[in-house]
């Protein structure tokens, strides 16, 4: 119970962050770190664009690697580099072939999930036989539930990044009440089931590996029935791999945007995702089995780097200039919001600076985080540390002068808008 309530607490923070994110998208029509040059400077965004780059490619290893285990467990053979390959091949072509299949491909594969993981979710729940104890709160322990709720928020917050890339595909005159809602409804709902399910898996099967522990409770209802419930697992996977090789080539293109301007073309959009695919795949293959134990430690880390960020960008979308943008601007060097953006990139910093003493991880403890006994609230001081700094730095702008540049400019917001999408849409 201890697990399942911080589960459901830190899906729903962090996807407070993601849904907020992805209500940009319509308005502004832009990449979230096109966007975010607004409050990092032309340049400076390419530090935040390498951390998404990073994590995104940390993600894609982990799950070729559950996926390769996958396989290994159904065929019956070892050859995690083949597997590795055939994954990550099927990833690229999908995320090659663009926005269009991407959507195609995720409607039917969500019909074929709810299907197979519905049906064992609740024939889990039937026959899982958990005790009064492990349903009670007997156990519970602020450091283990702020471990599991870090996790969890790290999960949900890390779609944040890139949520708008798709969402910036809606209409101008969407709401931005329903695109916040319907992010947040989707991504909690997934998220918590499924973390829910992996939880319950876990105390049923303790000793066994995640996939492992899918496999016997699905064999323990229905013999054989493992095996097809992996095999129906894998396609998922390769949609995920998917959805962050093109949302991580975006971020890719940014950055060699923000160096020298390019032109996002359908060939440069190519070896973006192909460079994406290839240094997974080259990670995977000189990973050892530590990185699958050691990636709830890879979500605090991620959920670190990303909250000063995602702290700076709402604050300055919703509180300091209030959507207001000069598109134009954005995609100028040195332009309104210059090279640098000294307040946005200062707050950032501050924020880093403010987890340290608070962060728990398994390379370094914080001094307040030990007296804490190792409970990890890390992310709250750095929330409310980047917010300040930069609602305190962003005194200092001309918003009046950047009114008048975005009013004069925004006879051509729509063209441009539309130009936008059409030219970075694969």
């Amino acid at each position: 119970m201890s697990s399942l309530t911080a589960i459901v607490l830190g899906v729903a923070a962090g996807t407070v962050f993601t849904a907020f994110h992805s209500a940009q998208g319509p308005q502004l029509g832009l990449p979230q770190m096109i966007q975010s040059r607004a409050q990092f400077g032309y340049r400076g965004v390419l530090i935040i664009c390498a951390i998404v780059v990073f994590s995104l490619v940390g993600f894609n290893m982990f799950n070729q690697m559950l996926g390769a285990e996958a396989l290994d467990m159904t065929v019956g053979v070892k050859a995690d580099g083949l597997w590795y390959f055939l994954i990550s091949g099927l990833a690229v072509l999908l995320a090659i072939f663009g926005y269009h299949w991407i959507h195609t491909t995720q409607k039917w594969l969500t019909l074929l999930f709810l299907l197979t993981f519905g049906v064992f979710t609740v024939a889990v729940i039937v026959t899982s036989g958990l005790d009064a104890h492990q349903l009670s709160f007997g156990d519970f322990t602020w450091t283990s539930f702020l471990v599991q709720f870090g996790a969890a928020a790290a999960y949900a917050l890390g779609w944040a990044p890139y949520v708008s890339d798709y969402s910036r595909y809606l209409p101008p005159q969407t709401s931005p009440a329903k695109a916040l809602w319907y992010t947040y409804g989707g991504v909690f709902a997934g998220a918590t089931w499924l973390m829910a399910l992996g939880a319950l898996l876990a105390a049923m099967f303790s000793k066994a590996s995640p996939l492992e522990a899918v496999k016997q409770a699905a064999d323990q209802i229905l013999p054989g029935s493992g095996y097809w419930l992996l095999l129906a697992a894998l396609p998922g996977l390769v949609a995920v791999i998917t959805v962050n090789i093109y949302a991580a080539a975006m971020e890719l293109i940014t950055m060699a945007d923000s160096v020298k301007p390019i032109r996002p073309t359908r060939t440069v959009r190519v070896v973006a995702c192909l460079l994406i695919a290839a240094a997974a795949f080259v990670g995977s293959l000189v990973s050892t089995g530590d990185f699958l134990n050691n990636f709830s430690s890879f979500l605090v880390v991620l959920l670190y780097v990303l909250v000063p960020w995602t702290s700076v960008n709402l604050v300055d979308y919703y509180f300091v200039r209030r959507g207001q943008y000069a598109i134009r601007e954005i995609f100028t060097p040195g332009g309104l919001y210059r090279n640098w953006g000294w307040r946005g990139l200062t707050a950032y910093g501050a924020g880093i600076v403010a987890m340290i003493p608070f962060a728990v991880t398994v390379w370094y403890t914080g001094f307040i985080a030990q007296a804490l006994g190792g409970a990890d609230i890390a992310i709250f001081a750095g929330l409310i540390v980047s917010a300040i700094v930069y609602i305190l730095l962003g005194r200092t702008l001309d918003l009046d002068h950047e009114r008048e540049v975005a009013m004069r400019s925004r006879e051509n917001y729509d063209e441009e808008a539309v130009l936008f999408r059409r030219a970075s849409k694969p």
